[in-house]
């Protein structure tokens, strides 16, 4: 792939950003991201590709576009599979809380897992800790293996987990160490990735979310060089089923991030919607809105983080009409 698509990700999730942030606080979780689909959706047109998503919205009789099997792009090579979640977080967005983002990540044809719509069991940590995690050693182990890896005491660790009842085991557990725990109510990928960045502030994320955001953060990791595991947490035999018509055999094997991002060449891109550890959210100006946005390249591990000023007077479709 050419590394000029990392500019063209940049603007598709630049787009959904600009056009769910005018919904925070609203209370519109539906109708935010509706318009963060729409927005990402018209800008994907425009790439010269031949994309076919393979996380997204849903099934094709569930979502109106972006759903999984779509075609997106002009056509042109290069060949590649598409994960997109256009609003992560969209509880965050409704009301007004930290954390949310418009995500993607892009492969060669066959390089992401087809992680079915169900529940993921997570490990993840930033390069210095590679090699120090297993999804099956205790908790206790883990945070006392991160923290000799990154040099500090494990009540300096700071872990997040997801606030839910079926963490509470895991809460207990994490406490009972020592380590410092930032509880959170949505939105996984964007502290999954800020494990891996070393000024963000969290050292770790564990616990069970989503699988198909498991990978959008793996691709994002697999960039910077960190590590992560999962394993799909189903509830259910409709669960297994649909795992097993994706072509995964055992819905229970231990997945590495070669799993879960089996090509070199994966591009991943985040605009910030709302204030978090990861990224700025949209701030509206006088003339327009600026935008905060992280964007990497496996083939090389470049990362970039871009701040971008946009002006609705030349940009008029995001620009709200009749307001004083």
């Amino acid at each position: 792939m050419e590394r000029e698509l990392t500019m063209e990700f940049a603007r598709v999730t630049e787009a959904a950003a600009l056009a769910s942030a005018r919904l925070v606080g609203r209370g519109d979780k539906d109708g935010a991201d509706d318009a963060a689909v729409e927005a990402m959706r018209a800008v994907f047109d425009t790439i010269h590709m031949d994309g076919t998503v393979v996380i997204g919205e849903g099934e094709m009789d569930e979502a109106p576009m972006l759903y999984i099997g779509e075609k997106l792009g002009n056509g042109d090579k290069p060949e590649v599979d598409v994960a997109v979640d256009p609003l992560e977080g969209t509880n965050l967005v409704a009301k007004g809380m930290p954390g949310a983002i418009a995500v993607l990540a892009v492969s060669k044809r066959y390089g992401l897992l087809h992680a079915p719509d169900m529940y993921m069991d997570k490990i993840c940590v930033g390069p210095q800790a590679v090699g120090c995690i297993h999804l099956d050693a205790t908790v206790r182990e883990n945070l006392n293996n991160v923290a000799k890896a990154l040099r500090k005491e494990v009540q300096d660790l700071a872990v997040v987990i997801m606030d839910r009842p079926r963490h509470s085991e895991l809460i207990r557990q994490v406490r009972e160490s020592g380590a410092r725990i930032r509880l959170i109510t949505d939105g996984d990928v964007a502290p999954a990735v800020a494990c891996a960045i070393e000024d963000s502030g969290i050292d770790m994320m564990m616990g069970i979310g989503g699988a198909p955001e498991g990978v959008l953060a793996a691709a994002a990791l697999r960039c910077m060089g960190g590590e992560m595991q999962g394993r799909l947490w189903p509830e259910d035999d409709n669960d297994i089923k649909r795992a097993l018509d994706l072509g995964i055999k055992d819905v229970r094997k231990l997945l590495t991030l070669d799993d879960l991002v089996k090509a070199d060449d994966v591009f991943f891109a985040a605009t910030g919607i709302t204030e978090g550890p990861l990224l700025k959210g949209v701030r509206f100006t006088a003339n327009g809105a600026k935008t905060h946005t992280v964007v990497m390249r496996g083939k090389t591990g470049t990362v970039r983080f871009i701040e971008a000023t946009h002006r609705f007077d030349l940009k008029p479709k995001y620009a709200i009409k009749g307001v004083c």
